[in-house]
């Protein structure tokens, strides 16, 4: 889900700055805006533009935001329709799916945008390691309930770059 043919480059709206709090639209746990903070910075960096997403638990981070694990993620879009607005700034069709084949058997390697896949790995990389280089921690002084699960369960590492 990182080089969708058609793609944009999405960013989860891991603080809910651009979606209001409709159904299972929220702000994700703390620490989720540092994530998505983090992506925004690098990408503004290259002067290459992002669109945000929901951050609705639709995707594999669902399962860490349900339980106040912080998540954020990047991905190329999927079945939604890319806009004319999108197609200007991204390039690609306008009127067409970001993927035509997201979940059918054309779904393969074939089947993929080489720029999206590098330009949003490095995206991911640059997190990782950012993270990973942290002295400070990702919840500074926000919410025991996220400091404990993450210091609790080794997996937990995984949900900040669950990136689709």
């Amino acid at each position: 889900m990182l080089g969708s043919p058609n793609y944009v480059r999405f960013m989860y709206d891991g603080d809910n700055s651009a979606f209001p709090p409709v159904g299972t639209v929220r702000a994700g746990p703390p620490g989720s805006g540092q994530i998505e903070a983090l992506f925004s910075t690098y990408f503004a960096g290259l002067g290459l533009a992002t669109d945000p997403t929901p951050f609705d638990g639709r995707s594999d981070y669902g399962p860490f935001i349900a339980v106040g694990i912080p998540a954020g993620g990047l991905f190329s879009g999927a079945e939604r329709t890319k806009t004319a607005a999108q197609a200007a700034t991204y390039g690609g069709v306008a009127g067409q799916p970001y993927d035509a084949c997201y979940h059918k058997p054309c779904d393969t390697i074939t089947n993929l945008n080489t720029t999206a896949l590098a330009e949003m790995s490095d995206g991911v990389a640059h997190a990782a390691w950012t993270l990973a280089k942290s002295r400070s921690g990702l919840f500074g002084d926000q919410s025991a309930r996220a400091r404990n699960a993450t210091a609790t369960n080794t997996r937990t590492f995984a949900g900040p770059l669950a990136v689709r």
